[in-house]
């Protein structure tokens, strides 16, 4: 897996594309889908979010592309400065990367991400999409940084640990492909 700064920072490129992808249509689609349809009459969650203006953030309505990339700067920063050198030592405390098999301490590593990463993003997604308009309530921010996190966590985990960081993995091998075979020719 990676072996040096750049390689961390293309890793967690890579990871964060496809994971904020998932989160904003899960978060569109599957959690509020059914109530921006019903508040905008429509039948469908696309028609609702153009039939309003975009998604609410920041007490506006940005479009979905906006939406996209606000997330991504927050996720990257977010896994460049806590994700992946947390992630890492956390495993760590755990298992010993050289006596423990790869598959076993590459699943710690993505609890841990998942453990470190889905509170931080929701709670940040809590500040994003907090309805301003109504005023501004500290206990109203953490119910709804609460809620966010029980409905993120079960599909952080699941969709990290079986599609997206095998399928990351995978194109990640494929990129550095020359690299890995010449490491593996040292070993």
């Amino acid at each position: 897996m990676p072996r040096n700064q750049f390689q961390r920072m293309v890793y967690a490129f890579l990871t964060v594309l496809a994971t904020v992808h998932g989160y904003v249509f899960y978060s569109l689609y599957v959690v509020n889908g059914g109530t921006l349809m019903s508040l905008t009459g429509t039948t469908n969650v696309l028609a609702a979010i153009n039939k309003q203006g975009g998604i609410y953030m920041f007490g506006s309505h940005f479009p979905i592309w906006a939406v996209i990339l606000v997330e991504f700067g927050f996720a990257y920063l977010l896994e460049m400065l806590l994700g992946s050198p947390y992630s890492y030592k956390l495993a760590s405390k755990v298992f010993d990367p050289s006596k423990t098999h790869p598959v076993l301490f590459e699943t710690a590593i993505i609890c841990a991400t998942v453990g470190l990463m889905c509170p931080a993003m929701s709670f940040i997604a809590s500040l994003l999409y907090y309805p301003y308009y109504s005023g501004f309530n500290i206990a109203v921010l953490f119910a709804e940084w609460l809620k966010l996190i029980c409905f993120n966590l079960p599909f952080a985990f699941f969709t990290q640990l079986f599609f997206i960081q095998p399928l990351i993995r995978s194109v990640f091998k494929f990129l550095y492909r020359k690299d890995i075979q010449a490491q593996n020719v040292l070993n």
